[in-house]
């Protein structure tokens, strides 16, 4: 064996995941063999990719696999396990061994010999000794090579090669640029025609102008389709190309950002983010933005700490805490950076945010190898921000559109709305009824050739057999040409302007523009606003969507009187024998020991003695706030900042500082306070830390005074069992629980207990075992904590804010009213997303819960069986009750499997409100997915971090809260807001008015068309069906494009079937568009009908006025282009008298649209009848302008006819709002005549009975303040004894 082939045999049996326990026997049938292979000339079997799921998969793959992650296979982790990496070497000073290493007595891992081997020369993963010792080879870009739009991307398999410090070697990977947009100069002109023609209607003109081409066959002139069409099709590209620069000069200003990246001089060099390259080292410094996911290599911070805010990630404001690894903590300057050398194993790109698995292979000044395992402790995110550590560097391991943000931004799916898709299918129709109508004409045209030839001599026309079939074909195709305005052409881009107009209007709504950040409402996507109007399911996150996650210390319950920050009037007085609650002055009072208030005492009745005890329990219960947590204190500009990874403990922190008791410094095993201005050291001794199952931290201290002291906070469940007898406010507290808990704040019991020096000694002893413990650590440490959390003493309880975005309780509980049903998607804790749900009124007081939160499969298929028979008997004997679904993120893994779903979803549908708890961003879109597939209902998700995006771009219409830098969801969404509560308006207001906008103007365009090109059908049995048109061919197209133009944009764009007001005060309005009342078929033929009927009336009419031609005053015949200007006027004059019978709103615009079009067309088209035959087209209107505007018969048509087709109309308006009034006719009433709102106002009895229901429903669940994320592996206790803040000016510099 070569020393290569034992080298790679000594690190697979070195290396400690290649076991499932290191101190295994070697013949143990729970032994494993090496399975990881990182060298490509091993032997071992290789391991399949894991395979990602799309959040856009197919319905046919509804089968994955959803089930939660069963146990990793070796040497393929799921996290590092840092602060102490299971396969890393401890760092010095630490007497417990790694957990995953198996060690002898000198230290090293077994097979491990450093003296007895020469320097490795190097292999294909290991570079060997530093490159300045080896010459360079630089490694050839990866050839381009065409990829098919049909073809999927092949995804690399295997692991990614980076080698550091050499940049020659990784110019294979991508770069760093970054693009969002929709188009680029290569790919525009396909992908806008491929869109453009998805929609029937283009293609039907597109088929049209090319058979206008053909000569002799055209009735009319050969462009009079194609340059509209041509107008149509640069109009939309004028938009799409406008509305895709806004993206270009997003992405632009991004790419532009400047990070420092070190060169070949160990310096650091300014470079835009587009020009990072894998492999590079990059520093971060505080408040940056990460540039590109890196490794990170070190900190400022002790053991390479650090903190990151993931708002634009995730949503979070909480601080996530990164380590580096120890084997790297200590490279804190440019020259021992720049000195590594080696290679990084790294797994391939993925829209993983939370996992991450790689290995550095580093090789020592001697040439020796040694690796290091990376797990998603090190990894640091593109889109992250560094928060409160002055620097780190970090090494770049992917870049651009590789990164996990970017791997999480899809492309963006082309959307059409419902309208859009339905105007699609009645095109077809209409084209079927247009096909009939030329194939019936030419019939027509067929049976005057072949039967009545003889009686039309004078008619040249072939008698072959073959000539009679060409004219046949020929006839179909003029008459296809002569009606196919039956079909608008000016509708495709009449709808898109109005749209555009929306979008402006969305924007400039001053309602919806956020001052404190100074950013409006932003519509991406023009073309879905209609569907904002028919909204029946939002999917909204919590995090930074509905809470803006910040936490604020409320209220207390210390000694069994009840303290507030703020102290409602009816809680300042004893009245209704209620209890007097006090505010945060009276304790402040109480703690400097004055008398304060007269009632200050506990008891009525109460000495010197009560007050004295009184003033003891505010105390401990201050000082328990300020040294019982895991936060990290800062000095900034002066004032102190406090890092936690919990929000909640950084506002019990404040909270504490704000009554006098502040935390100011952190030492390894000491926390200081200052107590009313005078400093206190309390020693550390054991922090016991909190987790889901505890519900609880405990800290032990050592007071100034030498006694040992316990302090306990967690749930009150928890806490309550655990207290000693004879408890004093137990009662009272409890009490002040359940208020607290009706106002939606998060509860925390707060006790504590004197322990005795020997008990001590000896608990301490069983902790150590337990922390030493290498398998089971984390419940070896839970069951040494339950040893002493026993006997406690119930100081009080504390109740904190996690403060909603303003205005979220009204807006849930408006769209509620308006029908939509809220189902929030969120990854935090099921106690904090009920919580929320509570006081953000998406769960009422008179809802029963119905909690889904099994372990397996089996168990969640038959929970979900049994609660929906059980629903569903008691909804058939007529009893139905108000349900909530809350289901957590396992049992939704089963639940979204093939067999479940369709039981989920019924279960779903048949509760008013869903939360889904610890949810992932792919199972977010698979929720979408599903009620998308399955329900025939328009879907809006809303978000603000890139877990939200693919559930924004799997929805119908996808929201993004914007207004911080770089939020991803707002750049991927279709509207972006800055406020959650927007969003009532922004559906109830606009999104109604745009659907029934849209909805009228489809119509009307339709109806316009069909009334005018009809009247050629009627024609059609007067001229022989030759084909003959009775109006001048450019004066057709003037139509559409001139004299008809404006109504279509007015009743579009300022039209209101009802006020904002009234929106906003009958939400149940919104329902309308839930029913597509606007836009249905019946709707739509019913206008097609009328259309007929009018056609019908105006041809016959001015036949009969016209019959036998009619004879001017000067004895001439009128001829037939007198009589066909003549109908043409009667025709536009009565479809604008139809658009002002629909328009709800007059206005100065509507004036001018509408009489003013035809005002207009009267002075147009006589100029235009005058000079066009002068200039040589055009010519039938030869001499015929003082003939036809001189005529008297002619103004008497124009006033009598269209009065009789409109006469019609205004009657069945006129008895269907009398007689068969629809819900938004009686809102029109109401607004005209402004008439008071009388529904009964029964706010005390309501408050009443919500106070009642709430009392009983928190007994059975409140929710209680932690946030921070779990991992479990008990590292808070490690990382605050890291710290030594008295210290910071010893930080290194990084320079």
């Amino acid at each position: 064996m070569d020393s290569e082939e034992s080298f790679v045999a000594l690190v697979n049996t070195a290396n400690p995941a290649a076991y499932k326990s290191a101190s295994l026997p070697q013949g143990s049938s729970s032994h494993h063999p090496p399975t990881y292979p990182p060298f490509a000339n091993t032997q071992s079997q290789p391991q399949p990719a894991p395979s990602l799921m799309d959040p856009f998969f197919d319905d046919d793959e509804d089968l994955l696999d959803l089930s939660p992650v069963t146990t990793p296979r070796p040497m393929q982790s799921q996290e590092s396990g840092l602060p102490l990496t299971h396969a890393a070497a401890p760092p010095a000073g630490l007497d417990s061994p790694s957990p995953s290493l198996s060690t002898h007595g000198s230290g090293q891992p077994h097979g491990w010999n450093f003296e007895s081997q020469a320097t490795f020369p190097g292999s294909a993963t290991f570079p060997g000794a530093p490159p300045t010792q080896r010459k360079h080879t630089v490694r050839r870009r990866k050839k381009w090579k065409w990829r098919w739009p049909w073809e999927k991307e092949v995804q690399p398999a295997g692991e990614r090669v980076i080698v550091l410090n050499n940049s020659a070697m990784n110019i294979e990977f991508c770069s760093n640029f970054v693009s969002t947009s929709k188009y680029n100069v290569a790919t525009f002109t396909l992908k806008f025609l491929k869109e453009q023609f998805s929609k029937y209607a283009n293609v039907f003109f597109l088929f049209t102008a090319c058979i206008q081409q053909i000569p002799g066959v055209s009735p009319t002139n050969q462009y009079t389709t194609i340059a509209p069409l041509a107008v149509v099709l640069l109009a939309s590209a004028f938009k799409e190309v406008q509305e895709d620069m806004k993206r270009h000069r997003s992405d632009s200003e991004l790419n532009a950002r400047v990070a420092k990246v070190l060169n070949e001089s160990l310096g650091f060099d300014p470079r835009p983010w587009r020009d990072i390259r894998v492999g590079d080292i990059v520093r971060v410094e505080s408040d940056e933005f990460i540039p590109a996911d890196l490794v990170l290599i070190s900190s400022s911070e002790p053991e390479g700490l650090c903190y990151i805010e993931t708002s634009n990630l995730d949503g979070e404001t909480n601080l996530k805490i990164k380590q580096a690894s120890p084997q790297t903590s200590s490279l804190t300057s440019p020259t021992l950076v720049g000195g590594l050398h080696g290679s990084l194993r790294s797994e391939q790109p993925n829209n993983s945010l939370y996992t991450y698995e790689g290995t550095l292979d580093l090789v020592t000044d001697a040439g020796m190898p040694k690796q290091v395992p990376l797990g998603p402790d090190q990894l640091l995110l593109r889109g992250a921000q560094l928060r409160n550590t002055p620097w780190v560097y970090g090494l770049v391991v992917f870049t651009g559109h590789e990164t996990k943000l970017m791997r999480n931004a899809t492309a963006a799916p082309i959307k059409r709305t419902a309208v859009e898709k339905q105007v699609n299918v009645h095109i077809i129709f209409l084209f079927a009824f247009l096909l009939a109508l030329s194939i019936g004409s030419t019939i027509g045209a067929s049976i005057n050739t072949w039967f009545l030839s003889s009686q039309q001599w004078y008619l040249f026309q072939t008698t072959s057999f073959t000539g009679r079939a060409k004219a046949f074909a020929e006839d179909i195709l003029t008459f296809i040409i002569l009606y196919n305005n039956l079909i608008p052409i000016s509708l495709i881009v009449t709808t898109e302007v109005v749209r555009l107009q929306h979008a402006a209007l969305i924007s400039a709504d001053l309602d919806m523009y956020y001052e404190v950040r100074d950013t409006p409402a932003v519509v991406r996507t023009s073309s879905l606003v209609e569907d904002l109007g028919r909204v029946e399911f939002v999917f909204a996150d919590k995090t930074g969507t509905l809470t803006r996650n910040e936490m604020v210390f409320r209220a207390a319950s210390i000694g069994g009187v009840a303290y507030a920050e703020e102290v409602d009037p009816g809680r300042a007085s004893e009245e209704d024998g209620r209890e007097i609650w006090r505010t945060f002055a009276d304790l402040r009072a109480l703690l400097e020991g004055s008398s304060g208030r007269s009632d200050m005492e506990p008891s009525a009745t109460g000495g010197e003695q009560e007050h004295e005890r009184a003033t003891a329990v505010a105390h401990e219960f201050m000082t328990l706030l300020a040294v019982c947590h895991t936060v990290i204190p800062e000095v900034r500009d002066g004032k102190i900042h406090y890092q936690a990874s919990s929000p909640d403990e950084a506002a019990l922190v404040a909270g504490a500082e704000l009554l006098e008791y502040q935390f100011h410094t952190r030492k390894p095993r000491s926390a200081f306070i200052r107590v009313r201005g005078s400093p206190v050291e309390y020693e550390i001794l054991n922090v016991c830390e909190f987790n889901s199952s505890r519900k609880r931290m405990s800290t032990v201290v050592r007071t100034p005074d030498g006694k040992i002291k316990l302090y306990c906070k967690g749930a009150d469940t928890v806490i309550l069992e655990r207290l000693g007898k004879h408890q004093t406010f137990t009662e009272k507290t409890l009490s002040h629980l359940e208020d607290y808990a009706t106002e939606g704040l998060r509860t925390l019991c707060i006790a504590y207990r004197d322990v005795p020096e020997a008990e001590y000694r000896q608990w301490s002893t069983i902790y150590d075992q337990a922390a030493a413990t290498l398998s089971g650590r984390s419940e070896a440490l839970d069951k040494a904590a339950e040893l002493i959390e026993k006997d406690l003493v119930l100081l009080g309880a504390t109740a904190i804010e996690d403060k909603l975005q303003e205005g979220v309780p009204d807006t849930i509980h408006t769209l509620q009213m308006a029908g939509i049903k809220v189902w929030v998607l969120t990854g935090d804790r099921q106690e904090t997303a009920i919580n929320i749900g509570m006081s953000c009124r998406l769960i009422a007081e008179s809802m029963n819960l119905v909690i889904v939160n099994e372990e397996t499969s089996h168990d969640t298929s038959e929970f979900i069986s049994k609660r929906l028979s059980a629903i569903k008997n008691q909804r058939s004997t007529g009893e139905p009750e108000d349900l909530a679904l809350i289901i957590d993120g396992k049992s939704l893994g089963f639940a979204l499997q093939k067999e479940l779903s369709k039981s989920f979803l019924e279960l779903a549908l048949l509760c008013k409100a869903v939360i889904c708890c610890r949810v992932s961003p792919l199972q977010k879109a698979l929720v979408v997915k599903l009620v998308k597939k399955n329900q025939d209902s328009i879907l809006l998700a809303i978000g603000d971090g890139a877990n939200d995006v693919s559930m924004i771009q799997a929805a119908h219409v996808g929201i993004g809260i914007s207004g911080l830098e770089g939020l991803q969801a707002a750049r991927s969404a279709d509207v972006a807001i800055s406020q959650f509560r927007y969003l009532k308006k922004l559906l109830l207001v606009h999104g109604a008015w745009s659907y029934q906008r849209l909805s009228k103007l489809i119509l009307y365009s339709f109806y316009k068309n069909i009334t005018l090109y009809m009247t050629q059908f009627w024609y059609s049995f007067f001229n022989n069906f030759s084909g003959q048109i009775a109006y001048e061919s450019w004066t057709i197209t003037f139509f559409n494009v001139l004299f008809t133009v404006l109504p279509p944009f007015v009743i579009g764009i300022f039209d209101q079937f009802v006020s904002a007001r009234v929106l906003d005060r009958y939400p149940q309005l919104y329902m309308l568009g839930q029913r597509n009342v606007f836009f249905t078929k019946s709707v739509f033929w019913l206008w097609i009908a009328n259309a007929l009927y009018h056609s019908l009336i105006l041809f016959g009419f001015s036949v009969i006025i016209f019959w036998g031609d009619l004879k001017q005053a000067t004895g001439l015949d009128s001829g037939h282009w007198f009589w066909g200007t003549a109908l043409y006027l009667i025709v536009l004059l009565t479809v604008l008298g139809k658009a002002a019978l629909i328009s709800d709103l007059w206005t100065k615009y509507t004036v001018a649209a509408i009489p003013g079009s035809f005002v207009f067309t009267m002075i147009f088209l006589p100029l235009y009848a005058w000079i066009a035959p002068l200039l040589g087209f055009s010519t039938e209107y030869y001499g015929l302008v003082p003939r036809l505007w001189t005529d008297a018969v002619f103004y008497f048509m124009l006033l009598l006819v269209p009065f009789i087709c409109l006469s019609r109309d205004f009657a069945w308006k006129y008895y269907r709002r009398t007689y068969m009034p629809l819900s938004y006719h009686i809102a029109q009433e109401l607004q005209k005549y402004n008439i008071p709102d009388y529904r009964p106002r029964q706010e005390q009895f309501q408050k009443a009975i919500k106070k009642v229901r709430a009392v009983q429903r928190m007994r059975r669940n409140r929710g209680f303040a932690f946030s921070q994320t779990e991992n479990n592996r008990q590292d808070q206790a490690r990382i605050i004894r890291a710290y030594d803040t008295s210290k910071s000016e010893a930080r290194p510099s990084g320079y």
